[in-house]
């Protein structure tokens, strides 16, 4: 019902009181009592009621539809990573191949401690520390597997290194357990339990941990040196330090996703 037709109808029903609450536009259009069951067939309202003068009145207003376009999106808004301009004030590419090399440690590490089955190549690959220098194990050793559930080591070339490798060995978290004869390690291979599955993934954990952190400590040192740019406006430093907490979290995220398909891999999901 326009405008019009509503002036014309009040006109024509002298006896009907009005009170029009109207901001913009007239939605809804509540009659009282019988008036408005005889015209529109409706019950009446509970809004209806009649005034001092036992007239029906006629309420008119408007009833707001609710925008659930206009409620605000939860959560943070999305940083844009714009890295030529990150390159104003910071050396983008240096932040990249640190944070990239921290992901390649993890994965090396994941490769190198975590795997099943204990191949030989595997131990082979195994770290000894020897007089502050890293070694691989076959560096010092000559190792062979005499069948599926037996690894031996030679260690006559250097006996001396035999602790260390011990060491390295029960260290590594392959869930291994060396047995020494003379200048010989027998490395007996254990059947893989729920249990080593178990303590293999707790390991990817603290490998995740070690890595995510060396993450952080990238962007820390490079957050700090930020706040000592001179020349550079606040709102721009700002803004770069917001982005480059964004890329950390992306190479935080990343690293995260290879840890869950790591541990899906060990656990046997």
């Amino acid at each position: 019902m326009n405008s019009t037709l509503l002036r014309t109808f009040i006109q024509d029903l002298k006896f009907i009181n009005t009170r029009i609450y109207c901001v913009h536009s007239l939605r809804t259009i509540h009659l009282a009592g019988d008036l408005r069951q005889s015209i529109f067939g409706a019950k009446p309202s509970q809004k209806t009621f009649l005034n001092n003068d036992n007239k029906y009145i006629l309420e008119i207003f408007r009833n707001y539809a609710k925008n659930k376009d206009k409620k605000k999106e939860k959560g943070k808004t999305k940083v844009v990573i714009n890295e030529v301009q990150m390159a104003q004030l910071l050396n983008v590419d240096s932040i990249k191949t640190q944070m990239e090399h921290s992901i390649e440690q993890m994965k090396e590490s994941f490769s190198k401690n975590l795997s099943l089955r204990s191949a030989t190549g595997s131990i082979e690959s195994l770290l000894v520390t020897l007089e502050g220098e890293d070694h691989t194990l076959q560096e010092l050793g000559q190792i062979s597997r005499k069948n599926p559930k037996l690894v031996v080591i030679n260690m006559s070339t250097f006996p001396q290194a035999i602790p260390e490798v011990l060491k390295a060995i029960e260290k590594s978290g392959m869930n291994l357990n060396p047995q020494q004869d003379g200048t010989t390690l027998f490395i007996p291979i254990p059947k893989v339990t729920k249990e080593h599955r178990e303590n293999l993934s707790k390991n990817a954990k603290q490998l995740f941990v070690k890595c995510k952190d060396s993450i952080r400590e990238v962007q820390n040192r490079y957050s700090k040196g930020l706040k000592k740019k001179e020349g550079a406006s606040e709102d721009l430093s700002r803004n770069i330090e917001q982005q480059l907490k964004a890329l950390t979290d992306q190479y935080v995220s990343e690293a995260e996703q290879i840890l869950n398909s790591k541990q899906k891999e060990l656990l046997g999901d």
